[in-house]
């Protein structure tokens, strides 16, 4: 890690430019690493309006664009993990480096845990050099009342469509790479035509992935916000709610002197730092906000419980879409062997009959010896809290109590729910 820090000390985003294209808006990005490596992805927001688009205006779509290339260039410039930040591309004043320092270190805790990168003194430096000049206009254009939702197909994305249906609330579904099961679940909610993005990683980010370069985790839901609040400009949407719950406010482990929390961009405290930078540098007439904020993860298990035409479709297994930097490929569905699995399976346990989470899972969970050990960390028994979406160790142990109780009322107890009485952990 030190080797590759001192032998790439600079991280340069150069520039970003867009065009229009059979209506689709395409976007490229030129980020540079000191001395000799360059990346080059690039963003497709597809069928969008050309005259909305002139409305917007050049300075204040480029201000939008810019700040995506900001998000973007973290996913490249983890795989060194520069000293210096450059930004070449536009104007940055000092509490928005600021804004953005703290992003990089809260939102890339977890690279910085299990790459063993001290950060508690600065690990990089920021600066947009004397860049005024690039300053560009925030959107000042009002929005219709219209709700733009993410969806990535698991069960949170779902509740909130639904509820807002419900609602009779004007509905536009927004998905980034739609996977097999985002495409079912828009199809199933009749969104319509969705809002699709398509993301190109510069495959140079996987070649150095493979050759030992640093990579882990990023942000992703902070990348879901800036993308989004650039498309919910280009498509005059006022509210963008996203459904990121309760329980990601809370940490999984310490480090370092401060606590790592694997989903930050999903928590309280990113969400109200991210509405206020929108107003102030984006557009101050959007609307961000996460609609599920006040739900604990077992009555978002019981809402879901309420719609099961969704069962076949959903899949939140992160597992299912991996590909080892492009080395294998996905096999898109439930793993039955990770955190997120078993945190699904035992939320989801006091609301659905057995034969419903077997039709779902394909195995009962609960009898599975090997996952004893993730069923302990979920509860507060590891050494820490996976580093996934799952509850708090607080509603973990719930789930599992209420599990064990609608257990007892239905003849034998599985392995897992007998560990967890045997032992008393509540």
């Amino acid at each position: 890690m030190k080797n590759l820090r001192k032998k790439y000390p600079k991280f340069i985003y150069e520039k970003y430019s867009s065009r229009i294209v059979k209506n689709n808006l395409e976007i490229f990005f030129d980020f540079r690493i000191e001395p000799d490596i360059r990346f080059k992805p690039k963003v497709i927001i597809k069928n969008v309006n050309k005259p909305r688009i002139k409305k917007i205006g050049d300075g204040a779509l480029n201000n939008l664009i810019f700040h995506l290339g900001l998000i973007e260039m973290i996913s490249y410039w983890k795989a060194t993990c520069s000293p210096e930040i450059i930004i070449k591309a536009g104007y940055l004043n000092k509490k928005q480096i600021k804004w953005w320092q703290d992003l990089i270190v809260k939102g890339m805790g977890q690279f910085f845990y299990e790459n063993k990168i001290p950060f508690q003194k600065p690990c990089f430096v920021c600066s947009s050099e004397q860049n005024e000049g690039l300053k560009k206009d925030k959107v000042s254009l009002s929005l219709k009342n219209r709700y733009l939702v993410p969806i990535g197909g698991g069960k949170d994305s779902i509740i909130t469509l639904e509820l807002l249906k419900k609602a009779k609330k004007d509905i536009k579904c927004f998905s980034l790479n739609p996977t097999e099961a985002a495409k079912k679940v828009i199809k199933i909610g009749e969104c319509g035509n969705p809002i699709i993005v398509k993301r190109k990683i510069d495959k140079k980010l996987l070649e150095l992935n493979q050759k030992g370069f640093l990579n882990g985790h990023t942000p992703f839901s902070a990348y879901l916000a800036f993308l989004s609040v650039l498309s919910a400009n280009i498509f005059d949407y006022k509210y963008i709610a996203f459904s990121n719950e309760k329980s990601a406010s809370e940490g999984n482990v310490k480090y370092l002197g401060k606590i790592i929390n694997h989903q930050w961009s999903k928590s309280l405290e990113f969400e109200k730092k991210f509405q206020n930078y929108s107003k102030k540098y984006l557009n101050k007439n959007i609307e961000y906000f996460s609609f599920l904020r006040k739900y604990p993860e077992l009555k978002i298990a019981e809402i879901f419980a309420k719609y099961p035409k969704y069962f076949s479709a959903f899949l939140s297994c992160n597992e299912a879409y991996k590909t080892a930097s492009g080395t294998k490929k996905p096999f898109k569905k439930w793993c039955g062997k990770c955190p997120k699995c078993l945190f699904i399976y035992v939320t989801l346990y006091p609301f659905l009959e057995k034969k419903q989470l077997l039709k779902i899972f394909g195995q009962d969970l609960f009898n599975k010896k090997e996952l004893l050990l993730i069923m302990k960390s979920l509860i507060g028994q590891g050494r820490f809290k996976p580093f996934e979406c799952v509850g708090t160790y607080k509603e973990n142990r719930l789930a599992f109590d209420l599990s064990l109780k609608k257990a007892k009322k239905f003849g034998k107890i599985p392995y897992l729910l007998r560990y967890f009485e045997k032992n008393e952990i509540r």
